[in-house]
C-alpha cells in the first residue's frame, strides 16, 4: 500500500506533548499503526513522553536534532533511525539551523 503524504491534510500541533513552538504533521492511521511525516522548524521539540501499549520508530529524512531516550541524548541526522521501546521514555529536538523532516511509525502491541 502506497501513502502519499501529499494528499494528506496537514495538521499543525502547538507545544506537542508539551514541547517547544510547533509539530507540523501528516498522518496516516488505521486500525493498528500510525504512520506520520513530520517537522520540526528549528528550535521545537516534541515534549517527553512514555510509550505504553506502543512503541516508536522515527527515520530522519532531512535536518538535525536530537533525541533524549531515557535521559540519554542521541545525535541524530539524515538516514539515523530512532527507536523508542515500550515503556521507555523519549523527546525530539530540532537543535539544527534547518527544518528536521522524518518518519515516525508508532505500532500498537497487542497481547496474545
Amino acid at each position: 500500500m502506497k501513502i502519499d503524504f501529499s494528499k494528506i491534510d496537514l495538521e499543525t500541533i502547538p507545544a506537542f506533548k508539551g514541547g517547544e513552538k510547533e509539530y507540523r504533521v501528516r498522518t496516516h492511521l488505521d486500525d493498528h499503526n500510525r504512520i506520520m511525516k513530520g517537522c520540526l522548524v528549528p528550535g521545537a521539540s516534541i515534549g517527553v513522553h512514555s510509550h505504553q501499549g506502543t512503541s516508536e520508530v522515527i527515520y530522519i529524512l532531512s535536518g538535525h536534532g536530537h533525541a533524549l531516550y531515557n535521559g540519554e541524548r542521541e545525535d541524530l541526522g539524515p538516514g539515523d533511525c530512532h527507536y523508542c521501546e515500550e515503556n521507555a521514555t523519549h523527546t525530539l529536538i530540532n537543535s539544527g539551523t534547518e527544518d528536521l523532516v522524518f518518519i515516525a511509525v508508532v505500532p500498537q502491541h497487542h497481547l496474545g
